[in-house]
């Protein structure tokens, strides 16, 4: 019989460290930083509840923010609070958490299945309405909390909305369920028997009575917009409870069920829908586009609004001092408050910090498609401003030879070429060398073999007889092989005149390889 006793109002106390299990003191999520705020509330019995509050980092001022308060179930704690703040906080919503007494590290020594844990939650209500940055709270429970949670509702109409995964409809009933689903062989007027007895010891070490705690009639009378979810494999509250107290529900509802067991993890879709549910009820303020920054890493930090520059400095100046690789794939970073934090980061060799302004923060990189992507469109962007300036450039070239053509005049025009460089040279004087230009000729196995682009201006060794009496010409055509091809006549129709051109082409084996001689002069024509 204590063994029955102890499953109702002694069952396993959560042992856990803040440290290790709970999120840590300062950390990254999507881009903005937060913080676990760890504190004491004392209870009506004067008992003290550990608690943690998750709230942005910097909140701007004058500025109020809605919170939820997680409600852990039976022989949990508020660790079990994580998740929810990591669905919740992004946006723009706080989430409370306690250890109810007699539960995790909080002082007590009974658990009443939500009897007496209503006015644990009732003493943390007050202390979030003495908080000035708090705006309005809603309750998140699961399983006693999920009671808990409906059981104080009914009597605050002020929460704004409810979230009810697995309660149970009557404990009594439970507990008849329960022989028969563990199939103890026991007559059910024995069992009625049993519960009786345990009735009177419960009462006595715990002082509540089990047979109140029936939550179909706290449903008809409770008004706060309620969500339900429960599990379809839960064998231990079967799915019928919530239907029960959603049939009898007065209030604004909707139930989720979903694949799964009591204790299983809840699918993506029903976080969700609570996200849903909470944003509808809570209306929590927009999360501002802020500046973003790139970490050595890769991975995308945020400086919240508000912050000073000289803070920013800071997050930078310690950054700096982790830019080499690393084996290790969490960097350590310092957030608004100047204190150490952590965050998930891949390692790189890249020692460049790169910042960016989002027009949203869905223009944010979220995946290795969406940053392959912008890569690339960065890539072919820059080529195109790439090609522009070696367009201008060549024609600035074209112009500035031409307006030479009246002063320089030899008799024979020879140009010889390699992959970079074009010669000129005069018959009369081949001694005499005219530095004219230089740049850098490209070819491109894109073209076909019989034809060879020069997209910038030719470096050339012009000889003549004189400087002052010769004359420069530009001939443009078509080149039938590597070797040569002569042009015999000026466009003036002089005589004696002749060019000579050979191009050396300089393939490359494939698209790869052209793109990365074209990315590589860009470099160098930015140093």
């Amino acid at each position: 019989m204590d063994q029955l006793v102890n499953f109702i109002i002694r069952p396993p106390r959560a042992d856990y460290g803040p440290d290790d299990d709970l999120l840590e003191q300062e950390f990254m999520l999507k881009g903005r930083w937060f913080q676990r705020k760890d504190l004491e509330v004392v209870n009506s019995q004067g008992k003290k509840l550990q608690c943690s509050h998750y709230i942005p980092a910097v909140i701007p001022e004058g500025t109020a923010l809605p919170c939820v308060i997680y409600c852990h179930g039976n022989s949990g704690c508020r660790a079990d609070a994580s998740e929810a703040a990591i669905i919740l906080l992004p946006s723009n919503i706080t989430v409370f958490t306690l250890d109810f007494s007699g539960s995790g590290l909080s002082e007590g020594e009974h658990v009443t299945l939500g009897w007496n844990e209503k006015e644990d939650l009732k003493a943390v209500v007050n202390y979030l309405r003495t908080d000035g940055n708090i705006s309005c709270i809603a309750l998140w429970g699961r399983s006693m909390g999920a009671v808990t949670s409906l059981m104080y509702g009914a009597e605050d109409p002020s929460i704004a909305g409810m979230v009810l995964d697995s309660p149970f409809s009557n404990l009594v009933d439970l507990m008849m369920e329960l022989v028969d689903t563990y199939k103890y062989p026991l007559p059910k007027f024995t069992v009625k028997l049993a519960i009786q007895h345990m009735r009177k010891i419960v009462k006595k070490k715990a002082s509540f009575d089990i047979m109140d705690l029936d939550t179909i009639q706290v449903a008809k009378r409770c008004f706060v917009p309620a969500l339900f979810g429960h599990a379809t494999e839960d064998d231990f509250i079967l799915p019928h409870h919530s239907d029960k107290i959603c049939e009898a529900y007065v209030g604004d509802k909707n139930i989720i069920k979903f694949d799964g067991d009591h204790n299983s993890p809840r699918p993506q879709f029903y976080f969700d829908s609570i996200t849903i549910f909470f944003h509808n009820v809570l209306n929590p303020p927009d999360v501002p586009d802020d500046h973003y920054f790139l970490t050595p890493h890769g991975s995308l930090g945020q400086v919240p609004s508000g912050t000073a520059t000289e803070g920013r400095a800071d997050i930078t100046e310690v950054l700096d001092s982790d830019v080499g690789p690393s084996s290790s794939s969490a960097s350590t970073v310092t957030p608004p408050n100047g204190r150490n934090g952590r965050m998930l980061t891949p390692t790189s060799d890249d020692g460049e910090y790169v910042e960016y302004s989002f027009d949203n923060i869905s223009d944010m990189p979220y995946t290795e498609e969406d940053e392959d992507r912008m890569l690339m469109q960065a890539i072919l962007e820059s080529l195109k401003d790439l090609d522009k300036s070696n367009t201008k450039n060549t024609q600035s070239a074209v112009s500035d030879v031409a307006s030479k053509e009246n002063s320089v005049a030899p008799d024979v025009v020879a140009l010889e070429t390699d992959a970079s460089s074009i010669s000129v040279r005069g018959a009369d004087a081949p001694g005499k060398d005219v530095a004219a230009c230089n740049s850098v000729a490209k070819a491109s196995s894109l073209q076909s073999a019989d034809r060879c682009t020069v997209n910038d201006a030719v470096s050339a060794n012009v000889s003549g007889a004189s400087e002052s009496n010769g004359s420069t010409q530009v001939i443009e055509g078509k080149y039938g092989s590597a070797e040569s091809q002569k042009l015999t006549q000026n466009p003036n129709g002089e005589d004696g005149t002749r060019a000579t051109l050979v191009v050396q082409k300089s393939r490359t084996g494939s698209l790869i390889d052209g793109l990365t001689q074209k990315w590589g002069s860009f470099f160098k024509n930015n140093d």
